[in-house]
């Protein structure tokens, strides 16, 4: 071993070797320049967890387009705008279990507050849907005009409630009280999804203009012979 290392020392002696470069001027080059760089970076991060925010959303807070399927769906409402709807036929059946109740026996049935708007007053006509095991139900619709402007209220932020298909133009992006809501301009095809995802297409029925909208975890749908400012303002003025 001493002799290996004597012998590669006397090699060492024999290479000619470069003086070290002065990188100073290099450094401070690098430093002074990459300001672009920098921000790109700045982007790609942003990027990824603006990704990463809406991948975390649950489904009620976050709006997803499939521009293959031409669904939609936001606050427990998935929309097809992937074919004109067919016309719906016969008389459509009432939601599952449902029935009239007042007010204050809605509010004891749900697991959520009921919320009138100021803009309607208190309501003609109260109904509830779909319960559960318990007894809790899943729905509460508000009537109005004698049935033609209905406030449907429901705990389904996390799942899918209504199923609606709507043919060509029509939806449009819009705020309630700061917040993302979907404005509905024209007739519709509109049939009910149960607790267990079940699609129930016997209640399908022509629906009228709508805003979609959700607020403190409970999605509504406010649907009737409203311009789409009044369906804003009326939403806005929940109590």
């Amino acid at each position: 071993m001493a002799d290996l290392e004597s012998e590669l020392r006397d090699l060492a002696a024999w290479l000619e070797t470069p003086e070290a470069p002065d990188v100073t001027a290099r450094v401070r080059a690098r430093l002074a320049t990459p300001v672009r760089r920098r921000r790109r970076w700045r982007w790609w991060l942003a990027a990824a967890l603006a990704a990463l925010l809406v991948a975390l959303l649950p489904p009620g807070r976050a709006a997803i387009a499939d521009a293959v399927t031409g669904l939609l769906r936001f606050s427990g409402i998935v929309i097809d705008t992937g074919s004109a709807p067919p016309a719906p036929t016969g008389v459509p059946s009432p939601l599952p279990a449902q029935r009239p109740a007042t007010l204050a026996e809605a509010q004891r049935h749900l697991r959520f507050p009921i919320r009138v708007p100021v803009e309607l007053g208190d309501p003609e006509q109260v109904l509830v849907a779909d319960p559960d095991g318990a007894g809790a139900y899943r729905v509460v619709t508000l009537l109005y005009r004698g049935g033609a402007l209905r406030l449907d209220a429901f705990d389904g932020h996390l799942d899918p409630v209504f199923h609606k298909q709507i043919g060509g133009p029509g939806v449009e992006w819009v705020e309630v009280d700061g917040d993302f809501a979907v404005w509905i301009g024209g007739p519709h095809e509109l049939a009910y999804v149960d607790r267990t995802g079940t699609v129930r297409v016997e209640t399908a029925r022509l629906a009228a203009a709508t805003l979609i909208w959700e607020d403190a975890g409970v999605s509504y749908r406010l649907e009737g012979d409203l311009t789409r400012d009044e369906a804003i303002r009326t939403a806005a003025s929940l109590d």
